[in-house]
């Protein structure tokens, strides 16, 4: 019997999972007669607190100081057929901008004839009332660029100095990584499961290695590569090492990701970011193909809150 693919329109004949491009990406300016200019209290972003591409953006805006200038309104993290949905709740609600009951609704007052998947994060444009970017890296660059003159300008999560290396090493960790849990969890055959699978334990054990002799990815200081990071490793142990079989090792496995992992969420602000609830009851209960029961497990137990031993050399 051929396995049910979680997103059928997302996969190969091969049973690998191919992710869907982004489809909105216009850019912020500081220009005001730009489409979208620069301008506080303008823009919106719609996230959930279950996904890690959401999750970074929500730890970009807030490292640059940015929660008076762009609004946050977080979805239900539960997504059945209909999508991605406005209700009150813990730790989400209903929409205050638009009264929109569900994220598709955006999209099609953006592009009445989008048909592919809705997918957060969203930046809207309250005045325009369209979507400007739904990229997550689009957003990060701009909350840290364009967007910075407004927020706090002693952090730079992109600096000029490593932008080759940092590129480079996005780029790994994103194909391996970031969507390399997703690859391994949503593979329909063997074959792709197990290469997904082996790709991305062989770069945890590289990203292993090169916390060895440095505190973060880039040494002392934080980049955006180390929050791209961490949004995938926060979830790993909860969700993709048993819902994912992503299970040859738990990050808490490796001394140096774990330690590293410890040391991102203890920085000021960022345990507020992260809701195990949310990422537990997102995944178990909307991917039913994998999780047909929707029973959420009550582990692991987890104390990121432990000493990290992460200080500098």
């Amino acid at each position: 019997m051929a396995a049910q693919a979680q997103f059928p329109g997302e996969h190969s004949e091969t049973g690998d999972f191919e992710r869907q491009e982004d489809a909105f990406r216009s850019w912020i300016e500081n220009d005001p007669i730009a489409q979208h200019p620069l301008a506080a209290d303008r823009y919106h972003l719609y996230v959930s607190l279950a996904c890690p591409w959401a999750h970074r953006t929500l730890i970009v805006r807030n490292r640059k100081g940015l929660q008076d200038t762009i609004g946050v309104t977080v979805v239900d993290p539960v997504r059945d057929e209909r999508g991605w949905a406005f209700r009150d709740g813990p730790g989400h609600s209903r929409d205050p901008v638009n009264g929109f009951g569900f994220l598709s609704e955006a999209y099609r007052a953006s592009d009445p004839d989008y048909d592919d998947r809705v997918t957060v994060p969203v930046l809207w444009d309250k005045e325009k009332r369209i979507i400007v970017n739904n990229s997550e890296d689009d957003l990060c660059r701009m909350f840290n660029g364009v967007f910075g003159r407004l927020g706090e300008p002693s952090v730079d999560l992109f600096p000029g100095d490593i932008e080759e290396e940092h590129g480079e090493l996005n780029r790994f960790i994103y194909e391996n990584v970031n969507n390399g849990v997703y690859r391994a969890g949503f593979a329909t055959r063997q074959d792709a499961y197990e290469k997904a699978a082996r790709a991305l334990f062989e770069a945890l054990h590289r990203l292993e290695s090169r916390l060895a002799g440095r505190r973060y990815l880039f040494g002392s200081r934080i980049v955006e590569a180390d929050w791209r990071l961490f949004c995938t490793l926060v979830r790993f142990d909860a969700v993709y090492h048993g819902h994912f079989k992503c299970n040859l090792r738990r990050i808490v496995d490796f001394p140096n990701l774990d330690g590293y992992l410890r040391d991102l969420y203890q920085q000021p602000g960022i345990a507020d970011t992260v809701d195990f609830d949310h990422i537990k009851r997102h995944y178990y209960v909307t991917h039913d193909d994998i999780n047909p029961t929707r029973i959420v497990p009550l582990g692991p137990e987890l104390d990121l809150n432990r000493p990290h031993g992460r200080d500098e050399p």
